[in-house]
């Protein structure tokens, strides 16, 4: 079986799936890791050498190829991975993949990513937290029919990874 976990940056899809894959004696994927490792090459990189249309067909290569594996994965995906391409359709399509929405509040990811911005090229560029509680906003509005396609939706705010696990795994057996 495949665990995919979904869900916008900083939902805490790569701690979760840590603890996740540890719970379930599974092997954890980082997407973004694994592309980096395949391209030899950052996901910052790809999408300034190489633009974002090559990236995201990369990304639903690799995605595609992590799932059809015979290994039992966690996979954490990019935030925007669900959203490109026949992704998401897929995952939900694959017999032996189940999806996960790590559901967070704009103000939970608001905090949590005004720390880390310089470290995320994407919202790099944001000053201070109401510009970027307004750009999470719309990117949300935007991704949230994708993540919310997803066979379980666990609600994030105010518990630890390793709490967010533990309600994974009682829904999934």
């Amino acid at each position: 079986m495949k665990v995919v976990l979904v869900g916008y940056m900083g939902s805490g899809k790569t701690s979760v799936g840590r603890e996740l894959a540890s719970k379930l004696n599974y092997a954890f994927v980082d997407l973004d890791d694994f592309i980096e490792a395949s391209e030899e090459m950052s996901v910052s990189q790809l999408f300034s050498e190489k633009g974002e249309i090559y990236f995201r067909k990369k990304e639903n290569q690799y995605l595609k190829e992590l799932v059809r594996s015979e290994e039992k994965i966690v996979l954490a995906t990019g935030g925007g991975t669900p959203c490109y391409g026949d992704s998401m359709d897929f995952l939900i399509s694959e017999e032996k993949c189940v999806t996960v929405y790590l559901k967070t509040s704009n103000a939970v990811l608001s905090e949590r990513l005004f720390l880390e911005r310089n470290h995320r090229p994407l919202i790099s560029h944001l000053e201070n937290e109401q510009l970027l509680n307004d750009f999470i906003r719309k990117h949300l509005f935007e991704r949230v029919f994708y993540y919310n396609k997803a066979e379980i939706v666990v609600d994030t705010d105010q518990q630890s990874p390793q709490e967010i696990s533990e309600a994974i795994v009682v829904r999934l057996f």
